[in-house]
């Protein structure tokens, strides 16, 4: 049992007993786990289709979880820099993921850690420039027509079909590309099926290069997030340059790929910018729909199998921080879209903000569960976001659960840019972290060192509200660098997607406290620009860069003391039968050295004020039918797995890891052992029992 660790509770949290009480032994007994986990297995990159990153396995619990050890470790350095967000599947006796920068998919022994076999594709032009080669977050997979098969898509955005048992690509499936080294079969060029019929590339009217792929005037499309497969259906996702880094108004739309999964054959496409005449294009405002792009889904997919849904969530138009070139809602920008699997139509979307320009592209999978609202059983859908909302919207019609009310937010200063004057604000669940800056967020340890702390804010100007605009250099009113909060890393975000108990209803979020200061500047005098960025035109604004050096907001202190409270990293339970914060812990321990300043300080002596603030970042996080675990650091810096009673947040146990990890961690059984796989910076581990 752990000492001295402190459980930062909601108001909602003398119900517990009542509330799981009522879980064990009600109507929600019926919920159940998403498909892919049957057996123990982790058959999907979230563990089931439905993206919890749940396991049924019950062996490690509380009574021996500090009894784990290491059983083996995976050294990634023969195959390059190890790719820290990927997440194993352990599928058909074998653990399949990917590493490196050529993003290699591997098999290894479970047992033992041994390698089974490898693959990687040829080097070509697109997979050099690929931004993400490194951000390999799995793979994919499905049995077809009983014969086991692994589904990639590489860094240069091309889709591959694997043998499982051996590694080799499928004969008589896709097409040859035709370039040196390539198989004859097992592989699909995406980029070409991408840009088949784009007004941008057909007026290029030149020949299409498979080692190039598209011409960077236009654009360029790459991958991180594998595909899905659903119903024999290979859904592939995309994901365009960081925003934050783009200077030029052109870029490629990410529109929605979908394949036979025992063929290869081209299934359908879907706008994710809409052209004339389909749905959504009347929130483009002029001619930009032609051009421009990005939307890309580049989070990971999750679907349900029976409804015959796949649902994705994507990230704004080109260029972050600025859109004035682009005005309008910008449908399917920052939203999360149902799509028919076998036709591709869109079901149903809701958009989580409307013409987003502050980098709050959703990061995450969705996740999905049947739960129980007001005695109403609910296919839900619940969304964890960097702006530190979880919507929950019903997965059948997409229609929120619990009301979700558009409000006013600020109009900006910036010339050309015409923000939309409302944006949707969830009224339940309750935001699970930082929403601007308030006086509610000031620390209250005491009247006086409040009182300090609210002058300070107010003297130094650091209360902003959500959704607060971007500033710009030379602007008139001789403003600074306009605080976001929360900023680019979340709330949520991709280093630590969220975990859930699809059976209990219970949804964990990982998030971290923070603001980002942005500024921009015109396109054509940014640092970022350079002779390989994609695109043409400047954009009239962009990032800018020179002018911020370090976020002094976060750290404003009083007499010592941060003014703000914590935790500053944080793991929210949240119970969506009922939409309460059931518990909120620190992420890890805060450093001994900033846990001492609060503990010794003289103005708080006898003041009961728990010194742990947690660290900044995300957890990397799986649930089991008893425990949360979650990964962290103690006092000390060092890198444990923490097993968290799931009913109080409480930490029941802890292990010591070989090493920092995030993101990746998936736990099944193979054997009749169970194993939790570790991520590490420098390849894998894997626990278990002795």
């Amino acid at each position: 049992m752990i000492k001295n660790h402190r459980t930062w509770r909601s108001s909602s949290a003398l119900l517990l007993p009542l509330l799981f009480g009522a879980i064990a032994g009600g109507p929600l007994a019926a919920q159940r786990p998403g498909p892919g986990v049957e057996g123990a297995a982790w058959t999907y990159m979230g563990g089931d289709a439905w993206h919890t990153r749940y396991t049924p396995a019950t062996q490690i619990d509380a009574s021996n979880f500090e009894s784990l050890e290491v059983a083996w470790r995976w050294d990634a350095s023969s195959f390059g820099p190890s790719t820290a967000r990927a997440t194993p599947s352990y599928v058909d006796g074998m653990m399949i993921t990917v590493t490196g920068e050529n993003r290699h998919v591997i098999a290894l022994d479970p047992s033992t850690g041994r390698l089974l076999w490898s693959f990687a594709e040829p080097m070509t032009w697109r997979h050099e420039y690929s931004m993400r080669k490194a951000y390999g977050k799995g793979v994919a997979y499905a049995e077809v027509d009983g014969r086991p098969v692994v589904y990639i898509i590489s860094p240069g955005f091309f889709l591959y079909a694997l043998d499982a048992v051996t590694g080799q690509p499928l004969e008589n499936w896709g097409e040859a590309v035709p370039l040196p080294g390539f198989p004859s079969s097992g592989t699909v060029d995406l980029v070409a099926d991408l840009i088949e019929g784009w007004g941008p590339w057909e007026n290029l009217n030149q020949e299409y290069d498979p080692d190039q792929g598209m011409p960077l005037e236009i654009g360029y499309i790459t991958a991180s997030s594998p595909p899905i497969v659903v119903n024999d259906v290979v859904v592939v996702g995309n994901s365009a340059e960081q925003g934050y880094n783009q200077t030029r108004k052109e870029m490629v739309p990410g529109d929605i790929l979908a394949y036979d999964a025992r063929t290869g054959d081209f299934k359908w496409k879907f706008h994710i910018i809409p052209r004339p005449g389909e749905f959504g294009h009347e929130t483009w405002e002029n001619d930009a729909w032609q051009w421009t792009g990005d939307v890309s889904p580049w989070a990971p997919l999750s679907a349900d199998p029976e409804l015959g849904l796949v649902y994705l969530v994507t990230n704004g138009a080109t260029i972050d921080y600025y859109g004035g070139f682009h005005p309008g809602d910008n449908l399917f920008g920052t939203s999360i879209v149902a799509l028919d699997v076998e036709t591709g139509e869109r079901r149903w979307h809701f958009q989580f903000v409307h013409h987003d320009i502050w980098n709050y592209d959703t990061p995450t999978a969705p996740i999905l569960m049947d739960v129980v609202v007001d005695g109403r059983p609910i296919k839900g859908v619940f969304q964890a976001t960097k702006q530190s909302w979880l919507y929950a919207l019903d997965r059948e019609t997409g229609e929120p659960i619990w009301p979700i009310e558009e409000r006013p937010v600020p109009a900006s200063k910036v010339p050309g840019e015409k923000l939309s004057p409302t944006q949707p604000h969830p009224t339940w669940p309750l935001p699970y972290d930082l929403q601007g800056r308030t006086e509610q967020d000031l620390i209250d340890y005491t009247p006086e060192l409040r009182e300090m702390a609210l002058e300070y804010a107010r003297e130094n100007d650091l209360f902003v509200p959500l959704f607060n605009p971007p500033t710009h250099v030379g602007n008139p009113d001789g403003d600074g660098p306009a605080l976001i909060c929360p900023g680019g890393g979340g709330g949520a975000n991709i280093t630590g997607p969220p975990a859930a108990d699809p059976v209990d209803g219970i949804v964990f979020v990982t998030s971290t406290s923070g603001c980002s200061p942005v500024m921009v500047a015109p396109g054509i005098e940014s640092e970022l620009d350079g002779p390989d960025q994609t695109g043409v035109t400047h954009s009239e604004f962009s990032r800018a860069t020179g002018v911020v050096t370090e976020n002094t907001a976060d750290q404003a202190t009083v007499e010592g003391l941060r003014i703000w409270k914590g935790p500053v990293g944080r793991i929210t339970a949240i119970d969506v039968n009922t939409g309460e914060h059931l518990w909120m812990i620190p992420h890890g321990d805060a450093p001994e050295r900033q846990q001492a300043v609060i503990r010794d300080h003289p103005m708080l002596q006898g003041v009961d004020v728990n010194p742990n603030q947690g660290r900044r970042g995300h957890s990397a996080m799986v649930a089991t039918p008893t425990l949360l675990l979650a990964s962290g650091q103690t006092s000390d810096g060092t890198p444990h797995l923490f097993a968290i009673d799931k009913r109080t947040g409480e930490r029941v146990g802890q292990v010591e890891l070989p090493g920092n990890t995030r993101y990746g961690m998936s736990s099944w059984v193979h054997e009749g052992k169970q194993y939790v796989i570790i991520q590490l910076t420098d390849g894998l581990a894997a626990l278990t029992l002795p």
